[in-house]
């Protein structure tokens, strides 16, 4: 497992009771480099949508919790957040969630010169998932080709 993995793993279960405490949810957790700048980020959410008061509430207690446990050795910077609208799918939860719904998938190299999807998830498991695109066709990809899949978005 990678330092990256340890500090996602760890902070995600410091974040758990915390968030099952005032009944939200956890949807990711990420340790990441942006320039010169490690970011501690967490994207929490709760029916009907995250507060910021439930967001500042959530920021405090986790950065209590890893003061106390003090396992990251780089500098960096906590963010607690709304995954947004286009929320990534992630987990087997976030699959199970988004059955039935449009989700736009980005891959990492094109198929037929094309490397954006768009479809109604059909089905999922641990190597990877099915859509089904506005022609009818069903298009399988497995999860190590995906560089992203999201909900998608209607404006």
């Amino acid at each position: 497992m990678s330092k990256r993995e340890d500090y996602e793993n760890r902070t995600e279960k410091l974040l758990e009771p915390i968030v099952a405490e005032h009944e939200f949810e956890v949807v990711d957790v990420e340790y990441i480099k942006e320039g010169s700048n490690w970011y501690l980020r967490a994207y929490i959410d709760k029916p009907g949508g995250i507060t910021i008061d439930d967001l500042e509430m959530v920021s405090r207690a986790l950065s209590d919790k890893l003061d106390e446990e003090d396992f990251i050795s780089d500098a960096y910077i906590l963010e607690v957040s709304s995954p947004g609208l286009g929320r990534p799918l992630k987990k087997e939860k976030d699959f199970k969630r988004s059955m039935g719904e449009e989700v736009e998938v980005f891959l990492y190299k094109a198929i037929n010169k094309q490397k954006q999807f768009v479809g109604l998830l059909k089905a999922y498991d641990n190597e990877g998932f099915t859509i089904e695109t506005e022609s009818g066709e069903e298009m399988a990809f497995n999860k190590k080709e995906v560089a992203l899949v999201r909900l998608s978005i209607d404006f």
